[in-house]
């Protein structure tokens, strides 16, 4: 085994034996989060990014099994931030030092191009030194165009799994892994920095499936991968399903780090979330990312696509001071650059 994580980190690569073999077992974790850690080092140093998470809207008119704004969860309290609100969130990003805003929301009806294009054009009226994400799901080509022509940079899409029966289980119908896929690969050739990654630990999920994620994300070649255990919402029909496993999640970013040098991998907010020090451990994984929530206080709870979610009651100087403190403890330290990836040889 210790061959195998050598091989990874020298090649990027490994074969699907030694893959489920590394996944399979414990034995070797922290052998494989020093390498890890050692990979990060080497490109990134020891420069955690901050990014910026504006979550305006908790409508989606999707129904996956996992999520707990599902179109069918009766019981959310329902919500969308004016574009008003949404320039006041980045103000105050900005007046806290972070460079990048992460719009994050369900697939909202009320959304349309129009709007999106308007709120990311005043974005980058006001802050043109800064990167704009979107993470909005599913959309055409040419809404994907639009966005990035008015001034949207990077889009963080998680494929979620690569498995096409396994997507069919976690989906309903008229949603489709292909799908997912070919958003991605448009989102590429327009030129987006593009964002993937998968849940680990859901429903049905298997070894096998799990490499097939890594597999896809080889072909894909995303810029950011952000991977996160599974967390059940009581709201959801997989709410007696179990949570997904922090070490088998941990042990995802490191084996990702080695196969992906350059990626930008966050520490996510699901890993705090089922441990109390989930994000740090992320870091030293080799994760290189966190998103300080910048949303209102009041809303923050309602968008609860999993259950306990941590944070909601802080405000976004709040966020930005204690994971300052909590990057800080486990051996790094947050930096207010844009951050984007560093690709071989340098360039972006």
């Amino acid at each position: 085994m210790l061959t195998d994580i050598e091989t990874l980190a020298n090649t990027r690569n490994l074969t699907d034996d030694g893959l489920k073999a590394l996944l399979s077992t414990d034995e070797y974790d922290g052998t494989l989060f020093s390498y890890a850690d050692r990979k990060r080092r080497a490109v990134y140093g020891d420069a955690v990014y901050i990014r910026g998470l504006i979550e305006f809207t908790n409508y989606c008119k999707n129904n996956c099994l996992y999520c707990g704004i599902r179109c069918g969860n009766q019981n959310a309290v329902r919500y969308r931030l004016t574009d008003e609100e949404i320039l006041a969130c980045c103000a105050e990003g900005y007046r806290l030092g972070f460079r990048t805003f992460v719009l994050q929301g369900g697939e909202d009806p009320y959304d349309t191009d129009a709007r999106i294009c308007g709120i990311v054009a005043a974005i980058r009226e006001h802050y043109a030194d800064c990167a704009i994400t979107l993470s909005i799901g599913e959309k055409s080509k040419e809404s994907y165009r639009a966005y990035f022509e008015a001034g949207a940079n990077r889009y963080l899409l998680r494929h979620e799994t690569a498995d096409s029966a396994h997507y069919r289980r976690l989906h309903p119908a008229g949603m489709s892994c292909e799908n997912r896929k070919r958003c991605l690969y448009d989102l590429k050739e327009i030129g987006y920095q593009v964002g993937s990654g998968f849940m680990v630990g859901s429903p049905y999920q298997t070894t096998e499936n799990l490499i097939s994620d890594l597999r896809f994300l080889q072909e894909l070649q995303p810029d950011m991968i952000g991977i996160g255990p599974y967390i059940t919402h009581p709201d959801t029909p997989f709410a007696g399903y179990e949570n997904g496993s922090l070490e088998l999640t941990l042990r995802l970013i490191a084996v990702l780090r080695l196969m992906f040098p350059y990626a930008l991998i966050p520490a996510t907010t699901a890993l705090g979330t089922v441990h109390p020090k989930g994000r740090e451990r992320g870091l030293q994984a080799g994760a290189n990312v966190v998103m300080p929530n910048l949303s209102p206080v009041r809303v923050r709870k309602l968008y609860s696509l999993y259950e306990n979610k941590i944070c909601t009651g802080e405000e976004a100087a709040q966020c930005r001071g204690c994971l300052e403190r909590r990057v800080r403890a486990a051996g790094y330290q947050i930096v207010t650059d844009i951050g984007n990836p560093v690709r071989p040889g340098g360039e972006i």
